[in-house]
């Protein structure tokens, strides 16, 4: 598979975790619905989703950004592509012996719907499920590490990583925006309550994948 077959692989697994997390109601689509319900006004949706969406973003690049800053060191890159599969892994692995939610998102007033989100993703692992995939991006662009400038190498991986964190947060926005639009404008919150969907099995599994798939590629 070439460089360029990779990279466009790399950026629509960026987009398709993105649409994934959109979709898991834990990352707090329900709310901007709850929202919306309360104050009888579609544009206490939008603002729901905007604030969710920022903390999501903020906790992204929080996440990405000291993996970039790592990369200038050149030799390392294996070491730190290994150490980041890992730490996805036995997130996941963590996430289905623990099944019980964080009890600190509870405490966070309805309010602060950003830092909400912050935190949620944080404590899920959203970020790091990212970190492999972002890395794997990093490998793809084309830089002669021997000779540029670490300053050069930080502020290029800098970028990415905020490009990264702004697509994934896009499609999770969409995905999310699309579920929360369609339950406020036709179904109503009676039917999260008949029809709770659980992805927590299946966000661990995933992060289990997506580490154990950055391993195979690491050569």
């Amino acid at each position: 598979m070439d460089e360029t077959t990779t990279a466009t692989a790399l950026w629509g697994a960026v987009v398709a975790s993105g649409l994934y997390h959109g979709v898991n109601p834990g990352m707090g689509w329900p709310l901007a619905v709850s929202a919306a319900l309360m104050d009888r006004s579609p544009r206490s949706l939008w603002r729901a989703l905007a604030a969710l969406a920022l903390g999501h973003l903020l906790a992204m690049i929080a996440i990405l950004l000291p993996f970039g800053a790592l990369l200038f060191l050149a030799d390392w890159q294996r070491v730190i592509q290994i150490g980041a599969a890992c730490l996805v892994i036995a997130l996941g692995v963590y996430l289905l012996i623990n099944r019980r939610h964080p009890r600190f998102l509870a405490r966070v007033p309805p309010s602060r719907l950003a830092l909400w989100s912050f935190l949620a993703a944080m404590a899920h692992g959203a970020g790091l499920m990212l970190v492999p995939i972002y890395l794997g991006i990093c490998r793809t662009i084309e830089t002669d590490a021997g000779h540029a400038a670490a300053a050069d190498l930080m502020a290029g991986n800098a970028t990415t990583a905020i490009l990264v964190a702004v697509a994934h947060t896009f499609a999770m926005t969409l995905a999310g925006g699309v579920f929360a639009f369609a339950v406020y404008r036709w179904f109503g919150l009676q039917l999260l309550s008949r029809s709770w969907f659980n992805l927590d099995v299946l966000w661990a599994c995933s992060l289990i994948l997506v580490g154990g798939i950055s391993l195979v590629m690491v050569h």
